[in-house]
């Protein structure tokens, strides 16, 4: 079994190469690639990716175009797709092997931990174990066969695209399940006004996804204020986390209120310049 790492990558010099090196040891073993996809970087990216060993293409002008021809150059019988700022354990990538070698799964959540110190970065970490193998999370390692068959990312998107690949996986009878092992998400350098700008950003151009699965069942819930401030977290018992965690969740909701503001004033914007 071959697990062939997918990583757009832009201008990620700082982080490229620890990305890579996660993945020595299975690589020294013949049971990883890496491929990495740089969208016309104007640091050393690809140069580092290469001197680290990876397969180097070059791509854009999003990340499903990058995605997709990381795939299509694939040999593996297994797509995972990481960003250049994630670093998977050994362990959670022998995990991956195994439960792809199983034959009981088609497609895998990763359980994500976040980096970064203070309570903003444990608030930021509880919010997500709230979303693990939720319409908000989003498989990560995909059998290629089925990746194929559905024709990859939608490269019309460029916003939501990973809950849009999600939606086709499942109706295609994909077998889902998530590890118990975790990847870390290098966020650092993610202070709370990056986050909003990011944020406005996507919240902008997700017009595109939502025309194409308005009334479904998944993207109801992803912007559904009901499910994202309240369902998500209570939802299969896990209300009680909040009550174990009090001062994490205070945190947690204040910045999800600030998204959620962020978001609203995006739409608001692009409806006035349509007008």
């Amino acid at each position: 079994m071959l697990l062939s790492v997918v990583i757009p990558a832009k201008n990620e010099a700082a982080n490229i190469a620890a990305a890579l090196g996660a993945f020595d040891k299975l690589r020294g073993e013949g049971l990883a690639e890496t491929v990495v996809v740089d969208n016309f970087s104007s640091d050393a990216t690809a140069d580092i990716a290469r001197g680290a060993g990876a397969r180097v293409f070059l791509k854009g002008p999003e990340r499903c175009a990058q995605r997709n021809l990381g795939a299509k150059e694939a040999r593996g019988e297994w797509l995972m797709f990481v960003d250049a700022d994630m670093i998977v354990p050994e362990e959670t990538q022998r995990e991956i092997l195994r439960l792809a070698e199983s034959g009981g799964v088609d497609a895998l959540y990763v359980r994500e931990v976040r980096s970064g110190r203070g309570l903003r970065a444990k608030a930021r970490n509880f919010e997500r174990s709230f979303y693990d193998a939720t319409p908000i999370d989003g498989l990560r390692a995909i059998r290629k066969t089925l990746f194929d068959a559905i024709g990859g990312y939608d490269e019309n998107l460029t916003a939501c695209e990973d809950w849009d690949l999600d939606i086709r996986l499942k109706a295609a009878g994909a077998r889902t399940a998530i590890t118990s092992g975790h990847l870390v998400h290098n966020e650092k350098a993610l202070s709370l006004r990056k986050l909003l700008a990011k944020k406005r950003y996507y919240s902008g151009t997700a017009d595109a996804y939502l025309a194409k699965w308005r009334g479904h069942p998944d993207a109801k819930k992803q912007f559904s204020p009901a499910y994202r401030y309240f369902g998500v977290f209570a939802e299969k018992g896990k209300w009680r986390k909040i009550l174990r965690h009090p001062v994490l969740f205070a945190a947690m909701y204040f910045e999800r209120i600030l998204v959620g503001f962020t978001y609203v004033c995006a739409k608001l914007r692009g409806s006035r310049a349509r007008r």
